[in-house]
């Protein structure tokens, strides 16, 4: 984040996907989209890890660099502030099931700085954020639609 200041920063946000033992199919198609949103200027990835939950339950975390990371990862390893902490990587790793592996991405909505800028600027502060789940969009709209006979 060197040329960034903190004043300029857009909101920050996470997601953690797990792939249960078995599960994974790994085709390059999720490094290509994170690339591209880069590459766009939507979002800059500020972190990325890897973690693998063993069966008895010990968890190792990889940084992307440290494994077999695709074209798309390597190209914005360079811009990683790997601000992930040991304990927070203790906490992901509780919500994961035994064999499972799992990414987590950190990254700034670049799109929204413009905003949050000058949000701060005109004194304001963020004091609540969060996400719906689409699995919660989608039971709304079949319960809408329920509802209207539809």
């Amino acid at each position: 984040m060197t040329d960034t200041t903190i004043d300029e920063l857009g909101p920050v946000d996470y997601l953690v996907v797990e792939f249960p033992t078995g599960a994974s199919h790994f085709t390059g198609d999720m490094a290509s989209e994170l690339g591209a949103l880069v590459d766009a200027g939507t979002i800059r990835v500020l972190d990325v890890l890897i973690l693998q939950k063993a069966a008895d339950g010990s968890v190792e975390a990889m940084e992307v660099n440290d494994g077999d990371a695709v074209d798309e990862i390597r190209k914005i390893e360079t811009e990683l502030a790997e601000i992930l902490s040991v304990e927070d990587v203790a906490n992901l790793a509780v919500a994961m099931e035994p064999g499972s592996t799992a990414g987590v991405l950190i990254w700034e909505n670049r799109w929204a700085a413009p905003f949050a800028s000058a949000a701060r600027r005109s004194g304001g502060q963020l004091v609540a954020s969060g996400r719906i789940p689409i699995q919660a969009l989608i039971a709304s709209l079949e319960a809408d639609e329920a509802r209207s006979g539809g």
